[in-house]
């Protein structure tokens, strides 16, 4: 057993430190997150409450004892053992262990719910993450070309072809490259920070996460479709539907709540007794066994506001789930619509920018080498090239975390292959 034990843990490590794919952190997520761990914990406390609301109450243990010492009659005394138990009237116990379960059945679905929303928090940090990493490749694209054209300039200058001011400039734009790729590389490490702590990580932990922004994927399904699915599938509205169960069901015992419970007991007495007969003291001792019933008279309270309360809960969780039906319908179309914009940024990024960019830069870079162009030119060409191609991987984020958010507001997997 030990030996299984330090190869789980070094299993477990060696996952920790290698590098990550998105299913990978996600599986890490769903186990380690702090958030969540202690949300599962709770299941213990609505297990209990289960378990409550069938037991019984406890028995009661009653001893009286009486004495004539204090009257002038110090022969006489009683002594009273008795037994009592409450007895649940109308199924009150069976109806308590309802709403315990109904506790637990909603307490279920929030816990879905949970993992839900991290696992969307979670996607969306790692293209976030990913975002970043790609940014800082991209800086230090920006930092080779630069130098190439430094390299450039140098030629050109000691030939005489151009003014020193030409290679200074150049100069200032790979200082500035270089910078941007210390902001990028910062953004990046922040990014990674945010994920690590969704996986609950320990603070020394930092492994690598590999993936593409550039997925082309379909989505399965109409607008319509989809809203049928979250209706069906999220966990959120299944929560609020056991809810109402439970609200039913607490409705149900506050109106068995209006019989007293009737308390039954059995007593054991012995009373003895003096009296004098022809000048002599005798004592006399009885023994009684009786049975006691009692139960409160429903009077002034028959637990109208216990009632009152239970239905005020129902309806109010009728009105939620109502609402909330609405209010994933509207997020459902809002996300399909997102991720459909995000779909056509990104084609036009693809098939009318990103290649004419790359044209240009490469014919305006020929072009000072020949020394047909200025390098304000140049320099000019590659600002907007990495201006654009920046916005080429936002716009690759975008898509990614827009199909996340229609995944989650759909509470499916919604991929339906590549595009």
């Amino acid at each position: 057993m030990t030996v299984i034990f330090v190869m789980a843990l070094s299993s477990t490590a060696w996952a920790v430190e290698s590098t990550l794919s998105l299913s990978h952190v996600i599986a890490l997520s769903m186990q380690h997150n702090a958030e969540l761990r202690a949300l599962r914990e709770e299941l213990g406390v609505r297990d209990a409450g289960v378990t409550r609301a069938g037991l019984l109450p406890n028995p009661t243990l009653d001893l009286e004892a009486g004495t004539g010492a204090l009257t002038g009659s110090k022969n006489e005394n009683s002594l009273a053992l008795g037994l009592s138990q409450e007895i649940p009237l109308v199924g009150k116990r069976g109806k308590r262990l309802s709403v315990a379960e109904q506790e637990r059945d909603l307490y279920r679905w929030q816990l879905l719910d949970k993992e839900r929303r991290l696992r969307e928090e979670v996607k969306t940090a790692f293209y976030d993450a990913l975002l970043a990493k790609e940014r800082v490749a991209l800086a230090d694209r920006s930092i080779a070309l630069n130098r190439q054209l430094l390299d450039v300039t140098k030629e050109r200058l000691s030939a005489g072809d151009i003014p020193e001011l030409e290679m200074n400039l150049v100069k200032v734009e790979l200082a500035r490259s270089e910078g941007a790729r210390i902001e990028s590389a910062k953004t990046m490490l922040q990014n990674q920070a945010r994920l690590w702590t969704l996986m609950g990580l320990a603070s020394g932990s930092r492994p690598e996460i590999t993936g593409t922004l550039d997925i082309g994927t379909l989505v399965a399904g109409t607008l319509a479709d989809l809203q049928q699915r979250a209706n069906a599938n999220r966990p959120d509205l299944r929560a609020l539907k056991a809810e109402k169960k439970r609200g039913e069901a607490d409705i149900t015992l506050a109106q068995a709540e209006k019989i007293p419970n009737l308390t039954a007991g059995l007593v054991l007495r012995r009373d003895t007794t003096s009296m004098e007969i022809a000048g002599q003291e005798g004592k006399d001792t009885a023994y009684t066994v009786g049975i006691r019933l009692s139960i409160p008279i429903p009077l002034f309270d028959r637990n109208r506001a216990g009632v009152q309360e239970a239905t005020a809960r129902k309806n109010s969780t009728e009105s939620r789930l109502n609402g909330t039906f609405m209010a994933v319908e509207r997020e459902v179309a809002t996300a399909y619509a997102t991720f459909e914009h995000a779909v056509s940024v990104l084609s036009l990024y693809r098939i009318d920018i990103i290649p004419q960019l790359e044209e240009n830069l490469k014919l305006t870079q020929e072009a000072y080498r020949l020394g047909e162009t200025g390098i304000i030119a140049v320099i000019q060409e590659q600002k907007k090239f990495f201006e654009v191609s920046e916005g080429h991987l936002t716009a690759l984020r975008d898509r990614q975390v827009a199909l996340v958010r229609l995944e989650s507001a759909t509470a499916t997997e919604l991929t339906g292959g590549e595009k």
